[in-house]
């Protein structure tokens, strides 16, 4: 029996009845940011953080403020991956880097998401925006060269190309999110990237058969030539996602039905396409527009769960996929005075905080306390524990290995939930935290910038006393050292870091440390 069936007799009475508690459990709605740093949320760093976030403000001030919050990786699929899973993303094939353009999908059929948890307990779910987990794309093996192959600037595809275009963005599209959990998506894949258009379930929203135009190419916007659709504009995604959004809120309490809904915004990551009401808004630079623009898109669905009166029965999470990246001139930001990281080190894919530490904020009226802050170390993973506990149902023991519910701190307790949690840099080298101790295994940032001693192979830091990554311990804490690695080799070889039974990686997992672990 997989693991979907095991969760269904594990809450089939739960599901049965669900017309008659549906409103004693709360809606679910994830605001998921793209490359939105821990210190561009206004409320995260007043004093060095010059971009205004009314909204995001605003939910804060509703809800609780996590300060040491954690994506998987401080890059986009493996967070992810993790956000919507409750497992590691390193248990995967996914050692590094990203789902790559045109490949297969990284969760796996048989894996339970968050979205599979709330449809189990008779929620309709929803996923809009940015997927980047990978589908089973209907191309033959023989036409892959087809996809990737480079058309010079101002050309167009041959007839040869523009016919298998046709035929496969004529076809369903199989193992994207109506397979992984939710019954509904509408979204861009990935929006610097092609397929250049919409998709809708498991099909694309037109036939995109031409070249995406040379001016949309580079410059902060798309990053990848290939198949769009005529007159595709970077600027119309955040907008329609928001719509498609706010329309999945107005049929749901139509339908007065339970809901999970997944927004994953592509924004503020590039394309830095910002509409003309925003340009120049931040008076910073078009990232620190978008992200105006990205605040004022969560507001609006946050106004529409508001109008729907539906705010105070829905549990509302923010969080971003990992920290902002320095290539929107970061530089040049704090130069005028604004700290993307606050005031930690590192910036997007790498394994120092900037990387992965982000916003994490949850509204829950009746439950959280407006106003609040909880420094408790906590980790996007657990997400998928936290829903399935306030839906009253206990995962099988070979899902959600890597989650923790936040229920106990939701509800006010200051208590430990994780001891210990791992993100990754975008070569995937793990920063493993254990308490107030954090663990490296190279010398550098392991990510996009080199940083670091080479003289010292590896980083230990105490973030209780040194939040900024400054010093390095490892030379004084040997024993500290060693009792990292083996916790990290442990949590490895368990294939679990939650409790329960041990369960097997998709793959051999990789090592980084140039320590040999017994």
């Amino acid at each position: 029996m997989d693991a979907w069936k095991r969760w269904s007799v594990l809450v089939g009475t739960l599901s049965i009845c669900v017309c008659c508690i549906g409103a004693e459990r709360p809606n679910i709605l994830i605001l998921y940011a793209d490359d939105l740093g821990y210190g561009d949320v206004q409320s995260y760093n007043p004093e060095r953080g010059l971009i205004p976030t009314p909204a995001i403000d605003r939910l804060a001030a509703e809800g609780m403020s996590f300060t040491d919050a954690h994506s998987s990786s401080g890059v986009c699929s493996p967070s992810r991956y993790t956000l919507l899973t409750g497992r590691y993303h390193w248990r995967t094939r996914l050692q590094s880097g990203i789902v790559g353009l045109w490949e297969p999908p990284l969760i796996a059929a048989e894996r339970l998401t968050i979205g599979g948890v709330a449809q189990n307990a008779g929620y309709r779910t929803a996923c809009v925006g940015k997927w980047h987990l990978g589908w089973d794309w209907p191309v033959a093996e023989s036409d892959r060269r087809l996809f990737r192959e480079v058309i010079p600037n101002g050309g167009s595809a041959s007839s040869e190309v523009q016919q298998i275009w046709n035929r496969v963005f004529s076809e369903r599209i199989a193992g994207g999110p109506i397979t992984r959990g939710f019954s509904e998506y509408f979204g861009t894949d990935v929006p610097n990237w092609p397929p250049y258009c919409f998709i809708e379930g498991d099909r694309t929203v037109g036939v995109p058969s031409t070249v995406l135009p040379p001016e949309l190419l580079g410059n902060n916007q798309a990053s990848q030539q290939g198949p769009a659709l005529s007159g595709w504009s970077l600027e119309k995604i955040l907008p329609a996602l928001t719509d498609r959004a706010c329309r999945f809120l107005r049929e749901s309490a139509e339908q007065q039905q339970p809901f999970l809904l997944y927004v994953a915004f592509t924004s503020p990551h590039t394309p830095l396409a910002v509409n003309e009401e925003w340009r120049g808004r931040s008076g910073l630079n078009a990232y620190a527009d978008l992200v105006m623009e990205t605040d004022a898109a969560a507001g609006r669905i946050l106004e529409t769960l508001q109008q729907l009166q539906l705010d105070k029965r829905t549990l509302v999470i923010l969080t971003s996929d990992n920290g902002c990246a320095h290539y929107i001139d970061t530089a040049g930001l704090e130069q005028r005075g604004h700290f993307p990281s606050g005031g930690f080190r590192g910036y997007k894919s790498e394994a120092w905080e900037g990387g992965h530490r982000v916003p994490f904020i949850v509204r829950w009226p009746g439950v959280v306390q407006a106003g609040s802050t909880c420094a408790r170390l906590i980790h996007q993973a657990d997400v998928m524990a936290t829903i399935a506990d306030v839906l009253q149902q206990k995962p099988a023991a070979d899902c959600a290995e890597d989650s923790f519910s936040l229920l106990p701190l939701l509800r006010g307790k200051d208590v430990v939930i994780r001891e210990h949690a791992v993100s990754c840099s975008i070569r995937g080298v793990p920063a493993l935290r254990s308490g107030a101790w954090k663990y490296l295994p190279v010398s550098g940032s392991g990510g996009w910038t080199a940083g670091g001693d080479a003289s010292q192979p590896v980083q230990l830091y105490h973030l209780e006393q040194d939040p900024g990554e400054r010093e390095n311990l490892a030379g004084q804490q040997p024993e500290k050292v060693r009792e990292m690695q083996l916790l990290l080799e442990q949590l490895i070889t368990q294939g679990r870091s939650s409790p329960g039974e041990r369960q097997p990686n998709d793959v051999r997992v990789r090592r980084h440390s140039s320590v040999p672990v017994e």
